[in-house]
Order: structure tokens, then sequence, then C-alpha cells
């Protein structure tokens, strides 16, 4: 059998320099399960290479309301500290802002102060990376996730009629019944018991019901008896969420451990923590085919961070309503990866796997011959968490963040260019590969080394080009 030759650009000299072996040490998710959706193929405008930038500052500049944004260079945050909470000022000098940022936030800027934004050449600018000094990645994603509409003047009605949505959604399934309120942090199964103990001590002593004022065991309804197994009972239905919450609650508190904006017992930590929950309930209640999926903490946190550190106080005090949308129609075009019942279907996350060996066997198959013949490296052993993550766990927060400004604008949808991403990984590291066994390539795999992401997303893009070509 004649192999395919690889393509002289594979040959260049972008590869000669082997990468250090730094692998980054992160804790890896037992994800089980996520979605997939086709998408209309639409051609996109040629990329060029983008610019690596940091994660992004929150400001203390307050604005009312969405206006037009001014044109500002702000320092980017350091990404040792990751401590991105509002209140601490970043502004700056511009040194150090590469002349591609500058221009890009230029026209960014501009396109977002039309009246009606032009989402193709947003997405065209967008796609090369959103620079971080102006603290205009929310607005963007918002708006590359149909979150906010192309026309600013229906800005506010829209983002009003959404939020006052999300609040009914969390008055309807955030109601814990052993409270009779709103909870933010579910009550442990401890505080359950002694409550419930308790209801029982007041059953007992009914010659006082109405001075201490509790209902009398005769008062109480069926479906409000916290032992009732009634389809319509809102303890059955609250003992039967408890497992799911409780994974919830172990994922978000798991979630970026480096990051103060995540973690540890601070005030913001803890805040940013309970906002995460209540999105993830509410998305689990509102979908139960799928409700959570462990792993689901890691999609949502780049959203999150993103909506909270808006420079714009207003949509920074919104930022869980706001994140929850999108995350919902983020997950619409994974939706079936995350479904365990469609695993082997046409539409799971096998196929998906298999399409991403199928790119890599197109574009370099010798490498791909190496990895899965005669290695027997199974893709499934490192794409797994590659795709059903979206790649935030193989690089450090301000690439991932880097690696979504192209995702997310991608026409055809994220998926497309996740799978170009995924390989352009394999491609990069290639002759590492070639010279790798089966223990050392999965190693390598699993554990995938700094790379240079603007360089790794023109790769993607080069990809994507001799597709076309």
């Amino acid at each position: 059998m004649v192999r395919k030759r690889v393509p002289d650009w594979l040959n260049s000299s972008l590869w000669s320099t082997t990468p250090a072996d730094d692998g980054l040490h992160r804790y890896s998710p037992s994800p089980t399960t996520t979605t997939t959706t086709s998408s209309a193929t639409v051609s996109e405008p040629t990329l060029q290479p983008p610019a690596t930038v940091p994660p992004p500052a929150a400001a203390s500049k307050p604005q009312s309301t969405p206006t037009s944004p001014k044109l500002e260079i702000r320092d980017p945050v350091n990404k040792n500290s990751n401590n991105n909470s509002g209140g601490n000022d970043q502004n700056g000098d511009s040194s150090g802002v590469s002349p591609d940022d500058i221009s890009r936030q230029a026209q960014l800027l501009a396109e977002l102060s039309k009246k009606v934004i032009n989402i193709w050449e947003l997405r065209r600018i967008a796609s090369q990376g959103i620079p971080d000094g102006a603290g205009i990645r929310s607005t963007v994603w918002k708006l590359l996730l149909g979150y906010l509409p192309p026309d600013r003047s229906q800005w506010s009605s829209e983002l009003a009629k959404k939020r006052s949505q999300y609040r009914h959604f969390k008055e309807e399934l955030l109601m814990n019944p052993s409270f009779g309120f709103l909870n933010v942090s579910v009550a442990s199964q401890s505080e359950i018991t002694r409550r419930l103990e308790k209801s029982v001590g007041c059953d007992n002593d009914e010659s006082k019901p109405e001075g201490r004022g509790l209902l009398s065991r005769s008062q109480i309804t069926h479906g409000e008896h916290p032992l009732s197994l009634g389809k319509s009972s809102v303890w059955n239905q609250f003992f039967q969420d408890s497992e799911i919450i409780e994974q919830i609650d172990r994922d978000v508190m798991r979630t970026h451990p480096d990051m103060h904006f995540f973690s540890g017992d601070s005030q913001l930590a803890k805040f940013n923590q309970d906002a995460m929950r209540n999105i993830l309930i509410v998305f689990a209640k509102l979908n139960p085919g799928i409700r959570y999926v462990q792993g689901m903490n890691e999609i949502l946190a780049p959203l999150f961070y993103v909506f909270k550190n808006d420079p714009d106080v207003e949509m920074a005090a919104n930022a869980e309503a706001d994140t929850f949308f999108c995350f919902v129609e983020l997950l619409s075009g994974f939706r079936d990866h995350f479904c365990q019942q469609l695993d082997n279907s046409n539409v799971g996350i096998r196929s998906t796997i298999t399409r991403l060996s199928q790119l890599l066997k197109e574009h370099d198959e010798e490498l791909w011959r190496h990895l899965e013949v005669t290695t027997k490296v199974n893709p499934q052993f490192y794409a797994f968490r590659w795709i059903t993550l979206l790649l935030t766990q193989e690089f450090n927060f301000a690439d991932s963040l880097h690696i979504w400004d192209t995702l997310l604008s991608d026409p055809e949808g994220p998926l497309e260019t996740l799978l170009r991403v995924c390989c352009a990984m394999l491609i990069l590291i290639r002759r590492r590969l070639l010279a790798g066994d089966f223990t050392s390539n999965l190693k390598l795999l699993q554990h995938y080394p700094s790379a240079n992401i603007s360089h790794l997303l023109y790769v993607a893009n080069k990809l994507r080009t001799q597709a076309i070509g």
C-alpha cells in the first residue's frame, strides 16, 4: 500500500525545535459523557497567527449601562497571582502590548461601537485572539454565543428578560424544603437529619402546635411529609437530587485550586463557588436527560471568570445569570458527548474521537500509523479529556482563554475548530511521538507540554485551509 506523502509544510523549520519536556501537572477530573450537534459548514477567511495574552483584569471603573467601549490599554494581569477580583485597578502604561494586539483591539472596539454589529467581521477579528487590555472579551463572547443580539438597542431589554428568567429558575428549582427559602448551599445530611428529628419531636407535642407556629401531624399533607415517596413530593425530589448536588459541590470546590478566584477561604472565592454551584444545579434540573456530568464545572469556569471580570459593574454583578445562558448555549454544541447512552452512536463521544483520528490520518498518515498501528496508542486514552473539557485541562488558564477565543469565533461551531486544534497538538510534537513507544507517548499526550498557543492556532488554521484547498 502506498503511504500518503507527508505535506511539505510539515517539514518546515517551524517543527525543528524540540519543546521543553515540562508537561503541566494538573488534577484530572473523570468526565463521563458530553454533547455534539452538526453545524452547517461555512467558509471563513484565512486567519493570521494571533498573539498569546494573559487572562483579563478586572477594573473598578463603574459603568451604569452597556456603552460604546473606549480605546485604552491596560497592563495584563500577572499570571502568577491569578487573583482577578474586582477592585484592583490594572490601568498602566502600554509597554509590553504588541502592535498586533493594539491594532486588533482597535478593530474590535470599532466594531462593538456600531449600532448593529457585523457578527461575521467580529468573528474574523476575534478568531485571532481578543486582547485583554480593553476588557472586552466578556462582551465579544456573549455576542459570539448569541446571548447578545447584534443590534445594540436591544441589549437592555434582552438582558433584563434573561436575567429575570434566571431568577425565576432559581426560585423554582433551588428551593430547599427543609428551610422554605432559596438556599445557596444545600444543607448537609446531618442538618437535614437534625431538622427531621426536631419535627418528629414537635409532632409528639400536639398540645401546642399553634403556639409554636408548626403544623400538627394531621395538618401535614402526604406530599409535604419528608418520608413521602410520592412523585409530587418536594421532599422525595429533594433527596433524589442530593447525590448529584453533592457531586457538584465536590467538583466546584476542586475547580482551579491554584486560582484565588475559584479556590480558598476568601469571601470572593466562596461567592464565586456559590454562583457556579447554582448554575450547575439549575442546569441539571432543567436537563433531566443529562443532569450533571463530572467535568462540566471545568467548562463553566472560563465563562464565569470572564463575565465576572467584566469592567462594567452592572455586567459583573449579573455574571451568574449571563453565564448560565451562555453555558447552556455552549454545551448545546457538545450535548451528545455527555449522554452515555449515545457514546457508541454516530453523534457520541467515540464517533467524535474517530473523526479526530481520521483528521490526523488525512494530514499526517505517518504519525497516525505510528500512534495507532505501531505503538497502539488508542486516541480515547488522551482525546476523551481533550474534547469533553474543551482543552481546559491541557494548558494554563490564560492560554485556555486564548484558545476559546478561536473556538467560539468559528461559524461552523466550536467542535470543528476543536478537532483541528487537537490535531495540531499532535502534529506539533510529531518528532517526539515518532521517536516514542506506547508508554512514553501516552505519558506525553496525557501531560501535554507547554506550547506557543499562537503557533498552535496557526497550525490548526493551516489544517483548515489545506482541507479547503
